[in-house]
């Protein structure tokens, strides 16, 4: 597909730099770097500011909250000459917060901090994925789920040890057994399934009333990303697939996914739900999917604004998947 990467996440030609991540005397001189900028995360939501929240704040090397996050920071790239880092703000918890809003489907709500200005929030990378421009997106993105990463893998997975964290937070390693770990992304399939006019959609239970997406499903090991289609949709659906075919793909780092897009075409239509997979699954046709899209479906929401099922969507109602 043409623009595939113009999906939210689809990446700004940042530059990694990865070949300064061995070298620690290089990251040390980049750390004192004043033209160098500072992004922060706290509870998997980033440090963002402006009206709409829709700009990713920069900080300084000399910034007070920089004290309170995490020891490693994490080298993210180089930026107009400067270097890029990222950090986790731990240990803090705002005063009178109870946490019970942060874990619902939709995070709507914002936290500050004492050392940051009042239009300076932490807000929930989801809500506000499709305001951000490209380079903002991608390096929120990247450091949600490298922190992720090492919030979930800070002792060996060998030997169960300690580990710690090197290659400007690109690799842990064990000084116990010698062994290395470096981040991983989870493949997943998305896919648009189509018989005729009409496009397979189903939803999980716990979705708001109304929501569903394309059928999606992790690829398990000695399996190509075709087959994958087949079998969950198989699987979920009860829909023998035949031909598959590549389209985009979406870094989602909720917490640490590549979805891989493809298009399929459905060979039988009979649905065959698989309660334990979806709460239930429905063939919409292409005038239903346009109309939850503007809104005028009486049932029918339209998936996710930003996540790449509303993108491939949008592609195939507007006949620009090739």
């Amino acid at each position: 597909m043409r623009d595939a990467e113009t999906v939210t996440f689809g990446g700004s030609d940042l530059d990694r730099a990865a070949h300064l991540r061995s070298d620690v005397s290089a990251l040390a001189e980049l750390r004192r770097d004043p033209t160098g900028t500072h992004i922060v995360l706290w509870q998997g939501k980033p440090l963002v500011e402006g009206d709409e929240m829709d700009s990713l704040v920069r900080l300084s090397h000399d910034h007070p909250i920089l004290a309170e996050c995490d020891a490693d920071a994490l080298f993210l790239g180089m930026e107009k000459g400067g270097p890029v880092f990222g950090h986790w703000l731990k240990d803090y918890w705002p005063e009178g917060l109870d946490g019970s809003e942060l874990g619902g489907f939709v995070d709507t709500t914002q936290q500050s901090h004492p050392t940051l200005r009042s239009d300076q929030v932490f807000a929930e990378l989801r809500m506000i994925m499709t305001r951000l421009t490209a380079r903002d997106a991608e390096l929120a993105a990247t450091l949600r789920a490298m922190v992720e990463w090492h919030r979930r893998h800070g002792f060996c997975a060998c030997c169960g040890e300690k580990s710690e964290v090197g290659q400007g937070g690109w690799q842990r390693s064990c000084d116990a057994c010698k062994s290395q770990h470096f981040p991983r992304t989870d493949p997943v399939v998305i896919m648009l399934i189509t018989h005729g006019n009409s496009v397979l959609l189903g939803r999980s239970p716990g979705w708001p009333e109304g929501m569903y997406s394309l059928l999606a499903g992790f690829v398990e090991p000695g399996e190509t990303l075709e087959a994958a289609v087949r079998r969950e949709v198989m699987e979920e659906a009860g829909i023998k697939v035949g031909r598959v075919e590549y389209l985009a793909s979406q870094p989602w780092a909720f917490p640490a996914s590549l979805m891989t897009g493809f298009r399929g075409e459905a060979l039988t239509k009979e649905i065959k739900l698989d309660p334990a997979e979806l709460e239930d699954a429905v063939w919409f046709t292409r005038e239903e999917v346009a109309k939850a899209f503007v809104g005028q479906h009486p049932t029918l929401k339209p998936a996710r604004k930003g996540a790449i099922a509303q993108f491939l969507l949008q592609k195939w109602l507007s006949d620009q998947l090739d």
